[in-house]
């Protein structure tokens, strides 16, 4: 009798204790916080290396980071929806996307609104941007972390220097600058003093050696990587629009967290976004000087012009429609 008993009791013991270690495992596995990261971009995309090399080992002690890459597991574009769902947790998004769900966000894809990748931190971390951040998180359950360079858009024409000098958008008269089709982009390129002509991107390398456009522009990184520069001239340092991305977090997500933890993950993504920057800005120094030994004339033409050109073309259309009051020259008081 003793010992079936013992028989028994040891057994519901060593099934009472499989059932507190599988829980505990559980709890342990459940201690970490999962955070998937959707993007469009490979994972040799400058933003990708810095969320994948620095953010994620900041973070490693309480969270699994599952970086998704060029949009498996969520289009590019419906990223937002989806953390805003609770399908998602983290994102790297754009200021046009943003505007989709808040015009207003438009105001910081515009030409020369940002000056260069100083004042994109700048802007970020004033108080001007805090409205904008807390619609972001009362309505679609965003939190905005950090924000991220992605490069200075300059012209790219097929005419020499020493017949065609733009130093002010009163240059551009004339010149039949290819822009992307959308009324956003054409409208920045009549801003510019140009003739923007809206072409497919893959057509065109095609259309600077047939002459069918006489420019185009983009960063320098896509300037080289589509061999522009073997059928162009010069490189007009306009930067007209300093581009950017926004890495962003589920709201939800992040209330989950305890403050110890909110403050690593947002030491975490400003140094991620800060190791992006500064690899971006060495490259474009790096390919400003691969350009000029292929015989392109880079220089720089009156920025201060050309920016006020633009922005007062901005000033009372349509697209700025949406902008809150005194919100530009905020932005500006923080330039240079």
């Amino acid at each position: 009798m003793i010992s079936k008993f013992t028989r028994r009791a040891t057994l519901s013991l060593m099934m009472a204790a499989g059932t507190l270690a599988l829980g505990a495992g559980s709890a342990f596995a459940e201690d970490k916080i999962q955070l998937r990261l959707a993007t469009s971009g490979s994972d040799t995309d400058q933003r990708s290396v810095a969320m994948a090399e620095v953010f994620a080992p900041m973070v490693a002690e309480f969270a699994d980071y599952e970086p998704s890459y060029n949009g498996t597991i969520f289009a590019q574009g419906t990223e937002l929806d989806a953390i805003s769902r609770g399908n998602l947790e983290m994102s790297i998004t754009s200021a046009q996307e943003l505007a989709q769900f808040f015009p207003e966000f438009s105001i910081f894809a515009t030409g020369y609104v940002h000056q260069d990748a100083a004042h994109q931190v700048a802007v970020f971390n004033d108080e001007l941007m805090e409205p904008f951040k807390q619609k972001t998180e009362d309505e679609l359950g965003v939190k905005l972390l950090s924000v991220m360079y992605l490069g200075r858009r300059q012209l790219n024409l097929r005419a020499p220097k020493d017949e065609l000098t733009v130093m002010t958008p009163e240059d551009m008269a004339g010149v039949n600058l290819r822009m992307p089709g959308t009324d956003a982009w054409q409208f920045l390129g009549k801003a510019l003093g140009a003739s923007p002509t809206p072409m497919a991107f893959a057509e065109v390398y095609t259309g600077l050696s047939t002459g069918s456009i006489d420019g185009q522009d983009n960063p320098l990184p896509t300037t080289v990587d589509m061999k522009f520069y073997e059928v162009t001239k010069q490189i007009v340092l306009t930067s007209h629009l300093v581009d950017l991305n926004y890495i962003a977090i589920s709201k939800a997500t992040w209330d989950g967290m305890t403050p110890e933890q909110q403050e690593t993950v947002q030491k975490a993504a400003d140094a991620a976004a800060e190791a992006g920057r500064q690899k971006q800005l060495q490259l474009e120094d790096e390919l400003g000087a691969f350009l000029k030994e292929q015989g392109l004339e880079i220089y720089e033409p009156d920025v201060a012009a050309f920016r006020e050109t633009v922005q007062n073309a901005y000033k009372g259309s349509e697209f700025a429609a949406s902008w809150p009051e005194g919100v530009l020259e905020k932005i500006n008081a923080l330039g240079n």
